[in-house]
């Protein structure tokens, strides 16, 4: 099985397909059971797939404002820019009408996307043929600069939702992995930027429970701050990874996917600090936060595991609360990992 840095590059698929639901239906199946050889070939696969169903669909298409010198009125006329054309003797109305539109930001960036992977030499021919053949039907649909792309501000709603798992896909190719060396000119790296890599490894594990442990209540939970005064003006949210409740148990999983698992200081390893403060925090106040019921609130950190040798597999008491220190290997079979995720269930719960 090919390797990609600590992830088996097959358990990239798998990692998706948790955390978009779109990727678990039946019409992927066929992806599931094909061995990657790289990464490249993965969004290739998937958004070779993707758009296919899409366009058995229908492209999105939205109202774009429009103006343009026209020989009969459309919409409604531009009065300033219809009198220059008039004295410049020209028979023309400036029109300013809406029209729908294919040639809008998310198909946009579906071509743009599509584009820089059919051009990159590790992607397969067989992705690539099929991403040409998607591409006849972008033929109206412009490409953009892809460092122009506000992702915060793209918005889904009924219309274009069968868009959104494809929309991530590229946010990962586009932001998480080009390089530029100029305007126009792209590679593409090897890796996805550990950013984004951070946030599909916490998205995964809170999909995964939602999906496989539906007795759970499963949530990425805000916490709130055990006040004495209930004065909390200013003071920053506790926004959770992942809370895991059933019955009176509750734990607190804070998923972290770094190049390195512990800090060293004059040779000396220990537990990030930050991380370590943070989960205490979140623990005791949501502790406090229960206790006129009874309750057993624990803590973890999650690690994606590193080929370091020395690996943080620790369990603390701390002031009356467990608090959890483990690591997730990811560079084995998906059946494996399932397992280790349903260990962590099993031992709390």
């Amino acid at each position: 099985m090919k390797q990609y840095g600590r992830v088996f590059i097959k358990n990239i698929y798998y990692m998706l397909s948790y955390a978009f639901k779109a990727l678990r239906q039946e019409r992927f199946e066929d992806i599931a059971k094909e061995e990657f050889s790289n990464i490249h070939n993965v969004f290739a696969a998937i958004l070779a797939r993707g758009i296919s169903l899409q366009l058995k669909q229908g492209l999105y298409r939205e109202y774009l404002n429009r103006s343009e010198n026209l020989a009969v009125l459309r919409g409604k006329i531009e009065m300033e820019e219809t009198i220059q054309q008039i004295i410049a003797h020209k028979q023309k109305l400036t029109c300013e009408y809406d029209e729908l539109s294919e040639n809008n930001q998310l198909n946009q960036i579906l071509k743009t996307t599509t584009m820089i992977l059919f051009r990159h030499p590790q992607v397969d021919s067989k992705y690539k043929d099929a991403l040409k053949k998607e591409m006849l039907f972008f033929s109206h649909v412009d490409t953009l600069e892809p460092t122009t792309i506000h992702w915060s501000a793209i918005r889904f709603q009924r219309n274009n939702m069968t868009y959104k798992m494809l929309i991530s896909i590229c946010q990962l190719v586009l932001d998480g992995m080009l390089m530029s060396t100029e305007p126009g000119v792209y590679s593409l790296a090897s890796f996805v930027d550990d950013q984004y890599m951070h946030r599909l490894y916490e998205k995964f594990i809170l999909e995964y429970y939602r999906k496989e442990y539906p007795s759970l209540q499963v949530s990425a939970a805000q916490i709130s701050w055990a006040l004495d005064d209930g004065l909390g003006a200013m003071l920053p949210i506790m926004q959770s990874d992942i809370t895991l409740s059933y019955g009176s148990k509750v734990l607190i999983i804070d998923a972290k996917f770094y190049a390195h698992t512990t800090q060293s200081l004059h040779a000396t390893h220990t537990i990030h600090s930050n991380n370590l403060y943070q989960i205490f925090t979140y623990v005791k106040n949501k502790d406090a936060g229960l206790k006129e019921i009874p309750h057993e609130v624990a803590g973890m950190l999650l690690y994606a595991r590193t080929d370091e040798t020395l690996l943080p597999n620790k369990s603390y008491q701390m002031s009356g609360n467990t608090i959890m220190v483990q690591t997730l290997d990811l560079n084995c079979d998906f059946s494996i990992i399932a397992g280790q995720l349903n260990t962590i269930v099993e031992r709390i719960f």
